[in-house]
């Protein structure tokens, strides 16, 4: 059980009310480290309050925003999907506002930022612009360069013209999502490439909050988004002495079955990053931290923290 779990709004520079979880250990427990977590694409922060748990037990204060277009910062599942024009940039620049926020508030505690999915792609970009306030990195569920993201961004932005910036683009989404289930036969439900464990994929799918489909202008902003971090004009931004820790599953789609996490472990060490560590899990799919190892997963993920925290101290 989280110990303590709290709610609050940040404001950003424009007037929209971000909507934050924070987590915190025992009252009178010091605070070792703080770790600030982007979720992925069509999900919300509150997804990550049991992996918050395990972490404030050890010492941890934990915080996670609902971003645009998700969650409570949406407001309500009518606004889901809808993150608004140049939401990509701003949704980077909630999470260095945050950040600074944090370190305000924790003087002295180490920061490490932490993305899964869709918040391990805004993350990597981060990583590569805005770094200082952050002592470390984590990406779940991530990937490296692809191709054909132009000419998905092109599609996105015809049928933005079309019909409209906040139309709610199913073809989109089928050229996103479509192909991930194919390795999961027979299927049991479209999200069965989330996790081995049925009951979190039927949690997943009962939340109202959950597998919206997005706008077309979201998606004319996410490949916008990875495109961007896969210009190697962007790797010089890219710190060589912060650590950075990959996971993934080994049956992701996402990061192409490990394919893509280990091209993307082989840039940061190519430029330079002296501390690049990644795991794979056998037949884990893409949620690891819902999958049926996610203690094991979890485990692994305090051991990093753990060894960068007291290097610190």
């Amino acid at each position: 059980m989280v110990l303590l779990e709290q709610t609050f709004t940040m404001t950003d520079p424009y007037g929209t009310k971000i909507h934050v979880y924070e987590w915190l250990p025992e009252q009178g427990t010091t605070v070792k480290a703080v770790l600030l977590i982007a979720h992925g694409m069509c999900e919300t922060a509150e997804r990550y309050a049991r992996f918050a748990s395990a972490l404030t037990g050890e010492g941890y204060a934990v915080y996670a925003p609902d971003q645009r277009g998700h969650g409570m910062t949406a407001g309500s599942v009518e606004h889901l999907g809808d993150v608004g024009e140049n939401g990509f940039q701003l949704m980077v620049q909630d999470l260095v506002q945050l950040g600074k926020s944090l370190k305000g508030s924790h003087p002295g505690i180490p920061l490490f930022l932490m993305g899964h999915s869709m918040g391990s792609f805004l993350v990597q970009k981060v990583i590569m612009t805005q770094s200082e306030d952050f002592d470390g990195f984590i990406l779940s569920g991530s990937n490296g360069p692809r191709g054909m993201l132009q000419a998905g961004r092109v599609l996105a932005s015809i049928q933005r013209s079309i019909q409209g910036s906040t139309h709610r683009s199913l073809m989109m989404n089928t050229i996103v999502f479509g192909g991930f289930n194919r390795a999961f036969s027979p299927p049991r439900t479209p999200f069965d490439w989330l996790s081995r464990d049925p009951d979190e994929v039927d949690r997943y799918i009962e939340d109202p909050f959950c597998g919206a489909i997005c706008t077309t202008s979201f998606f004319r902003g996410f490949f916008g988004l990875l495109q961007d971090i896969q210009q190697p004009v962007g790797y010089a931004g890219i710190p060589k002495h912060k650590p950075i820790y990959l996971f993934s599953g080994e049956q992701d789609p996402v990061g192409l079955n490990g394919k893509g996490v280990e091209r993307l472990v082989a840039i940061y060490r190519k430029v330079g990053v002296t501390d690049v560590e990644y795991r794979l899990y056998p037949e884990g799919r893409h949620e690891m931290l819902n999958e049926t190892n996610r203690d094991e997963v979890t485990a692994d993920v305090l051991d990093w923290l753990e060894r960068h925290v007291s290097t610190k101290a």
